[in-house]
């Protein structure tokens, strides 16, 4: 299917692993531009090294739990290229604040919430009027199963990925009329760093191998997983290629699952 984006620009934040990264790829197979962002100058001057076989892409270190962080994406995006970014895909994030509700702290609260909500506000609002004055704009945040079905363990990361499926309906709403297309995508226990740690930690914990740790975790944390596997990130940036592309240029304000069946309900 031709997605009809070549030559577009597009920004990607979180983009030296992960979901990020694998974006990334499926857009540079698209004959889109990018801009990879992410914390670490290195990391990410690295992943857009080896990504250039894919295509045309710049890389920038930029703190976007910080106003400054994403002035400086915006200005080395709107120049990277010689015009202002049209694509954006939010990311970037972390598990943030974990445990019992009780014993998290305001900082633990507000600094998940810095990254996982506050990082995309700042994205968006440095990039819409870019879009605005072409008349066309596609913005892809990474919400999570957690949005609608949290666990009590992580409830700061729930909140905040609650508050994003919430802006991304906004915005959907704000926007629309000036061609830009809002929606998000949520993956559920893929195969990335994120994860990786999890499983890590849980193997540890329990004292088996990280293959048991993901088996149990299944089984006792995500029943509603039918394929009883982590999911791979190119399962995930395939759908976000689609939702920046013009064959969804009738999508918007929407949550696209990509989870496996985990979510339980039919809530979106």
């Amino acid at each position: 299917m031709d997605l009809g984006i070549g030559g577009r620009v597009a920004v990607v934040t979180g983009g030296d692993s992960g979901l990020g990264r694998a974006s990334a790829e499926y857009l540079l197979r698209e004959g889109v531009r990018v801009v990879l962002s992410d914390l670490d100058d290195a990391k990410v001057r690295a992943a857009a090294q080896e990504l250039s076989a894919l295509g045309e892409v710049r890389a920038v270190a930029a703190d976007l739990s910080t106003r400054e962080g994403a002035d400086t994406l915006r200005r080395f995006a709107d120049t990277a290229f010689g015009e202002a970014p049209t694509i954006l895909v939010n990311a970037a994030g972390v598990t943030g604040a974990t445990g019992d509700f009780l014993d998290i702290g305001d900082e633990g609260w507000m600094e998940t919430i810095q990254a996982d909500l506050m990082a995309a506000v700042r994205t968006a609002r440095a990039f819409i009027p870019g879009m605005r004055a072409a008349k066309w704009g596609r913005i892809v945040f990474f919400t999570s199963e957690d949005a609608v079905q949290p666990y009590v363990e992580e409830l700061p990361y729930c909140a905040a990925k609650a508050g994003l499926l919430n802006l991304t309906k906004g915005l959907s709403k704000a926007y629309g009329a000036d061609g830009i297309m809002v929606n998000a995508v949520a993956p559920a226990f893929i195969a990335t760093p994120m994860t990786d740690a999890m499983m890590e930690k849980r193997a540890a914990e329990l004292g088996v191998s990280f293959d048991e740790a993901v088996e149990s975790f299944l089984a006792e944390k995500r029943p509603g997983m039918v394929r009883r596997r982590r999911g791979r990130p190119e399962e995930v940036a395939a759908a976000v290629a689609f939702l920046c592309s013009e064959q969804a240029s009738f999508i918007t304000g929407e949550n696209l699952r990509v989870d496996g069946g985990a979510v339980l309900t039919m809530a979106s």
